[in-house]
C-alpha cells in the first residue's frame, strides 16, 4: 500500500482514471518552472516518478525541498502533455504546498546528467545519488532478485540459516578481513569469505538442505565485478549428485531472471570444462558471440613452416579465429598491436592473413603449400575479406591466447542480449605443480570430489584427473562455482597424499572441519553464485557498484563515510595493538 498518513498516493501513481480526485503527495522538488504571472510548475519527484504540480508564484520551494502537496488531479490542457512520464497525461491543480524540510542546493543534479559526474563525488553524496530513477530502479531489482531466490529455495524445501560472522581464520583461501579480539591478545577471528566450513557441518547435523543470502568478505584488489564486501546465494544439499545441486541453483537462477525481466530464460545448457577451453579459450565463455576457436594441428601435421612445425610435431595445438569481413579494418599497426598482445599473454607469435578471392595476403603466405592454403580456408570458412589469427603453442597456451583476443575484439558489453547462462563442469580436480614441491596444486579445494571415472589416474597422470566441479556463467561472467564434497576418509586421505599434504599436517589444518565427519557425514555438494554479479547484469550495468546501495571506490575506499580511518589509540591498547610504520 503506498497510503500513509501523509499522502494518498505515490507520485508516479497518477493517470487519468484519478482526474477529479483530491490527493496528496511527497516528495523532492525536482523542477521549478514559472508559467506566467502567477503560476509556477513543480516537477515532484518520489522513487516511483514524477508528476506535475500546477502551484502559485508566491510559493518558495527550490531544488530538492521536501514538500506535501494536496490539490486535484486534473488533464493537462491540450498540447502540454508528455508522453515520456507515465503521469504525463494528467497534473495536480489548486495546489496546497507544504515545506517539510528545505534542502541545500546538490552538488550535482539528481537525474540522468549525474551519469557524467566524478565516481567518487556521486559516492561521497551516496544519499543524493540514491534519488536517482537508475538507482533507485537498480535496488529494487534487486529487491525482487532476492525474494524470487528466497521464493525458488523455499519452495524447494531448503531451510533458511545464518552462520556466524565471526570465524577462524583459514589462510589457504584469499586474503581476509582479521578482526583483533579484546578478550584474547593477539588472536584473531576473521570475517567469511564463505560460510564453506559451517554449511557442510550443517549437512552433518541433519538440516539436509540449507540456503541463506550470505554477506561475504574478501581483502582482493577491486575491479568492476569484485567489492571487499559482497552477497551470495549459498546453498548445500545432502544425498545428491551433480544434477540435483545444478537443478536446484537453476531454478532459483531463471526464478530470479524472470521476475526481473518478466521473461523466463531457455534451460540453462551445459558444457565441459575441456569444450569451453578448446571452443572459446577460457573456462567463462560467451555464447552470445562466435569466432570459436577452430582446430588446425592436423592440417600443419607436415608442414614446412617452422612456426607450425614445433606445435604440430611436438605434441602441441595450432588454433585459429575467424573475424569476419575484418580484413581491411586492421591495418598493420593494429595487427602488431594484436602480436604484441599475445606475446604478453605467453604465446610465442601470432599469425594472422588476411583471405583473398586467390588466397592469403601475410607475410607467412609463401610459407604455406597450396594444400595447406585450400585446408586452412576450408576449415576456417574463409571469404574474402576475412581475417585469421592463428596461434602454434602447447595446448593451454593456444587456447587462452586466443580467447583473450576473440573476447577483446568480439565480446559485447556484458548487459547487452541476449542472456546466455551455461554450466561449466568436470573442471581439472589440480592446476598446476607446486614450484617448491613439485605436487599437484588443488583446482577448487582439497575437498572436492574426483570424478569416479578418473580414480585410477591418482598415481599415473594425476593432472588429468577431473573433478565434480561446476561453475555458473551468464555473459562471460562468472556467476559462482561448487562442486560435490568428499565425504569418504581414505577418498580424502588420497587427495591430501597428491597435494603433498600429510596426515599430520591434514590435521593440524583441517581437523577440526573433518573431525565431526567422522561422526557420519552424507553424500553431500553446494553451490554460491554472487547476487551483486547477477543484478548487475539483469539492471543493464557494467559494474556491480551501480547495483550496491553504498560501495566501496576501486580503491576500496568509502568518500562518504571517508572510511577506513586510523584506528583510535585507546581502542587498540585494548586490543593489544600497536601500528607499525609502513613499508612500501
Amino acid at each position: 500500500m503506498s497510503s500513509t498518513s501523509m499522502r494518498t498516493h505515490l507520485c508516479g501513481e497518477l493517470r487519468p482514471e484519478q482526474i477529479g480526485v483530491t490527493v496528496s503527495v511527497c516528495g523532492w522538488v525536482g523542477r521549478r518552472r514559472e508559467h506566467g504571472e502567477h503560476l509556477a510548475f513543480i516537477d515532484l519527484r518520489d522513487h516511483s516518478g514524477i508528476i506535475q504540480c500546477v502551484v502559485n508564484d508566491d510559493v518558495d520551494v527550490r531544488s530538492e525541498y521536501v514538500v506535501r502537496v494536496t490539490g486535484v488531479v486534473r488533464e493537462r490542457p491540450e498540447g502540454t502533455r508528455n508522453e515520456a512520464l507515465p503521469t504525463g497525461a494528467v497534473e495536480i491543480g489548486e495546489c496546497d504546498v507544504e515545506i517539510l524540510r528545505v534542502a541545500e542546493p546538490p552538488p550535482f543534479p539528481i537525474d540522468e546528467r549525474a551519469d557524467n559526474v566524478d565516481e567518487n563525488i556521486r559516492l561521497q553524496y551516496r544519499y543524493l545519488d540514491l534519488r536517482r530513477a537508475r538507482m533507485q530502479k537498480n535496488l529494487r531489482l534487486r529487491s525482487t532478485v532476492n525474494a524470487a531466490v528466497r521464493t525458488a529455495m523455499d519452495q524447494q524445501g531448503f531451510v533458511e540459516v545464518e552462520t556466524p560472522m565471526l570465524v577462524p581464520s583459514t589462510p589457504e583461501g584469499a586474503r581476509e578481513f582479521l578482526v583483533p579480539s579484546r578478550k584474547e591478545p593477539g588472536s584473531f577471528y576473521a570475517l567469511p569469505q564463505s560460510p564453506q566450513l559451517f554449511k557442510q557441518l550443517l549437512m552433518v547435523g541433519g538440516v539436509d538442505r540449507y540456503y541463506q543470502i550470505a554477506r561475504c568478505l574478501r581483502d582482493e584488489d577491486l575491479r568492476a565485478d569484485r567489492q571487499y564486501e559482497f552477497m551470495q546465494l549459498d546453498m548445500e544439499m545432502s544425498f545428491v549428485g551433480q544434477d540435483d545441486v545444478l537443478d536446484a541453483v537453476s531454478e532459483a537462477v531463471l526464478a530470479a531472471a524472470e521476475a526481473a525481466t518478466g521473461e523466463r530464460p531457455l534451460p540453462i545448457e551445459r558444457i565441459t570444462w575441456h569444450d569451453a577451453m578448446n571452443r572459446f579459450g577460457i573456462d567463462k565463455p560467451d555464447l552470445r558471440f562466435g569466432m570459436e576457436l577452430i582446430e588446425l594441428t592436423s592440417i600443419f601435421a607436415e608442414t614446412e613452416f617452422k612456426a607450425f612445425a614445433g606445435a604440430a610435431q611436438g605434441g602441441g595445438a595450432i588454433k585459429g579465429i575467424k573475424v569476419d569481413g575484418a580484413a581491411e579494418e586492421y591495418g598493420r599497426n593494429q595487427l602488431d598491436k594484436l602480436t604484441d598482445r599475445a606475446k604478453s599473454a605467453g604465446a610465442k607469435g601470432l599469425v594472422w592473413l588476411k583471405a583473398t578471392a586467390d588466397g592469403f595476403d601475410s607475410p607467412v603466405a609463401k610459407f604455406l603449400s597450396d594444400a595447406e592454403v585450400g585446408a586452412l580456408k576450408d576449415a576456417m570458412s574463409a571469404e574474402p575479406g576475412d581475417l585469421l589469427l592463428i596461434v602454434a603453442d602447447d595446448w593451454m597456451t593456444t587456447c587462452e591466447v586466443l580467447g583473450m583476443l576473440r573476447n577483446e575484439i568480439g565480446r559485447p558489453p556484458v548487459h547487452e542480449g541476449p542472456y546466455r547462462y551455461v554450466w561449466v563442469v568436470e573442471f581439472p580436480l589440480f592446476v598446476g605443480r607446486d614450484k617448491e614441491t613439485g605436487a599437484p596444486k588443488s583446482g577448487h579445494h582439497p575437498f572436492t570430489m574426483p570424478h569416479p571415472d578418473d580414480i585410477d589416474k591418482f598415481d599415473t597422470d594425476p593432472m588429468q584427473v577431473r573433478s565434480i566441479a561446476y561453475d555458473l556463467v551468464l555473459n562471460g561472467w562468472e556467476l559462482g562455482s561448487g562442486s560435490i564434497r568428499i565425504h569418504e576418509p581414505e577418498l580424502q586421505r588420497k587427495v591430501f597424499t597428491a597435494l603433498g599434504i600429510s596426515d599430520e599436517e591434514a590435521e593440524r589444518k583441517f581437523g577440526f572441519f573433518l573431525n565431526p565427519f567422522d561422526y557420519g557425514a552424507p553424500p553431500h555438494g553446494g553451490f554460491a553464485f554472487g547476487l551483486d554479479r547477477l543484478v548487475a547484469i539483469l539492471a543493464g550495468e557494467e559494474n556491480i557498484r551501480e547495483v550496491i546501495a553504498y560501495p566501496k571506490t576501486q580503491s576500496g575506499q568509502d568518500p562518504m563515510t571517508n572510511s577506513p580511518i586510523p584506528g583510535d589509540p585507546k581502542a587498540l591498547d585494548e586490543l593489544g595493538l600497536k601500528v607499525l610504520p609502513r613499508i612500501d
